[in-house]
């Protein structure tokens, strides 16, 4: 499922229409965005939770020559499946 079928499915069970369907979904996804990158944990009881992580500086190998290379440290985003999330996937 992609951005617009996300939207299509919501506008049909809200009712709403597609244009705002889309507005609240960019909205919730800004807002997400927005509290993982200050640090902050976002959580959606039972849904699941979005965090932020790091990574260390690590060494790697160039895969085509060989030569050992530096991998910088980045930070990453991490979500954590809620229980009902899990259970209604286990359950399919």
């Amino acid at each position: 499922m992609n951005k617009q079928e996300l939207i299509d499915a919501v506008s049909a069970e809200t009712g709403d229409s597609k244009a705002s369907t889309g507005t609240a979904i960019d909205a919730i996804f800004d807002a997400v965005m927005e509290a993982v990158t200050r640090g902050d944990t976002v959580q959606l009881i039972g849904f699941g939770s979005f965090s932020s992580g790091a990574r260390v500086e690590r060494t790697g190998r160039n895969p085509s020559t060989g030569e050992s290379i530096t991998i910088p440290a980045t930070k990453t985003v991490k979500f954590t499946a809620g229980k009902a999330f899990k259970d209604s996937v286990n359950a399919s």
